[in-house]
């Protein structure tokens, strides 16, 4: 047996090479900044959009009742005023609660808009302290940027490394990219940033186990916002000066390659930039798992032809789905399904409400909807299939296209013609048709929680982006304050 030698090593060097990049890459795409200020507005919108449903609410606030923080973060929306890691739990469940930002898809999955529930939190708690010292706040300018490089963090690391073949969930991802952009906020110098991110690779992580049949539960929806305020107490923990471990990622048998990634190491396919925020992909007419996307569109578009036609759902005697593979694994469900969370990562279940109610809203994958015979009936005569060049095209980086195709054959024995959408209105292919949308879905959300007047100054401050990046981050934040 070789004697151990305890020499302390290098820090691993992927560990350095998000540090540097957060700290001393510049972001000079306009693409990427312009398209960071739309995921911002989304990403509110979709926080105060799961203000409406009790489930959700239940879970945010501070931990003992009717604490407040001196120039704590405020939580968009909410009267919270809460210290940073709490407030980043609190705005990152309300973020994901609805399935309904931004996605990124690869050989990992996830949600990198995820991260705004620590950056924002604490930058607002940041500004907040700045003023009340006669310090200058931090900007917009400044969420915006940490906003980019959290999407890239993760975004990038998703590509080539399968967290969920391992069974664990991409959050690690969202905690990786917080802790990382968070440290820059407050300061972390490199060793500091270094110190920090190693922690996450220390951390036990999620498993998968939330987000797959037969155990689907709603901690998928607040499993972005335990993540992002995890990200930041590891870095205010590093701030202290607490030590790192510079071979959590590499030490063999005890670091985190070997340990829980069964030997495989990480891999890095390319360098940190802005190539993920240009690319992100948006949830812009349905709050659907992002693998259903192009079904529910194509649901919809048959659900008119039926109407044209003088038929109905109850004509429908079988649906044949072609889709990628990533939707088979995650979304293709049959059986009884048992609460929102289980329909809402159903493929069948987000196809039959729409080719029954020509919808699909948040509301549908409640208990009173789900209620409804013929969604289980339609379901039934659902059979899927994977298309390997629906699944080649998803995972080429030069398409990232999320395919799905419907044909329906009718009781009368007529065939109709078959449905393809590659690539959802979301996808960087279809941006220019797809931001304007954007927009109305952000003001349907601000109108659903406040009144008109203050609906119309957060526009006025939100939609100029030369505006929006020039207002101190605690301005911002308290055009959503909620008394």
């Amino acid at each position: 047996m070789s004697e151990i030698v305890n020499q302390r090593p290098q820090p691993d060097a992927l560990l350095t090479e998000i540090a540097r990049y957060v700290l001393y890459t510049p972001i000079h795409s306009e693409l990427a900044w312009t398209t960071a200020h739309y995921c911002l507005l989304d990403s509110i919108g979709c926080a105060l959009e799961a203000l409406s449903y009790p489930a959700c609410t239940k879970l945010l606030g501070p931990i003992v009742p009717q604490t407040f923080v001196p120039h704590g973060a405020r939580v968009p929306g909410t009267h919270y005023q809460l210290d940073p890691v709490q407030a980043a739990f609190t705005l990152g469940a309300m973020i994901r609660w609805l399935d309904y930002n931004d996605t990124w898809l690869a050989a990992e999955w996830g949600h990198p808009s995820d991260n705004l529930g620590g950056i924002l939190a604490t930058a607002d708690w940041l500004s907040r302290t700045a003023i009340a010292q006669g310090k200058s706040p931090l900007l917009m300018h400044d969420v915006l940027d940490a906003m980019i490089r959290a999407h890239e963090i993760q975004g990038i690391l998703a590509l080539d490394n399968a967290f969920n073949r391992v069974g664990l969930d991409h959050v690690i991802l969202v905690k990786l990219a917080t802790t990382a952009t968070v440290g820059k906020l407050i300061g972390l110098g490199e060793e500091e940033l270094i110190n920090a991110i190693s922690h996450v690779f220390l951390d036990g992580n999620p498993l998968r186990t939330y987000r797959h049949a037969p155990n689907t539960g709603s901690r998928k929806s607040w499993a972005a916002g335990d993540a992002t305020s995890r990200g930041v107490r590891l870095a205010l923990i590093a701030q202290t000066g607490e030590m790192g471990y510079p071979g959590v990622i590499s030490t063999p048998q005890w670091g985190f390659q070997d340990a829980v990634m069964r030997g495989q190491p990480l891999k890095l396919s390319q360098s940190f930039g802005s190539y993920v925020m240009e690319n992100i992909l948006f949830k812009i007419s349905y709050p659907a798992e992002f693998h259903a996307q192009t079904a529910v569109e194509a649901a919809m578009q048959l659900h008119q032809r039926l109407r044209q036609m003088g038929k109905t759902a109850d004509d429908i005697a079988h649906i044949r789905i072609r889709t990628h593979q990533a939707a088979i694994r995650i979304i293709d469900k049959k059986g009884p399904l048992h609460n929102p969370a289980d329909r809402d990562h159903c493929l069948q279940y987000m196809i039959a409400i729409p080719l029954l109610f020509g919808r699909l809203t948040a509301t549908d994958y409640e208990d009173e909807v789900a209620a409804d015979p013929r969604i289980d009936n339609l379901r039934a005569k659902m059979t899927t299939e994977e298309d390997p060049q629906f699944t080649h095209d998803y995972y080429d980086p030069t398409k990232r296209s999320i395919a799905n195709a419907l044909t329906i054959t009718l009781y009368d024995g007529t065939t109709l013609e078959e449905v393809i959408v590659e690539y959802p209105i979301g996808h960087k292919r279809r941006r220019e048709e797809g931001i304007p949308l954007l927009l109305e879905k952000f003001k349907r959300h601000l109108y659903h929680r406040f009144a008109n007047k203050q609906v119309h100054r957060i526009l006025e401050n939100s939609l100029d982006y030369h505006r929006l990046i020039q207002m101190p981050v605690h301005e911002w934040v308290d055009l959503f304050f909620v008394p």
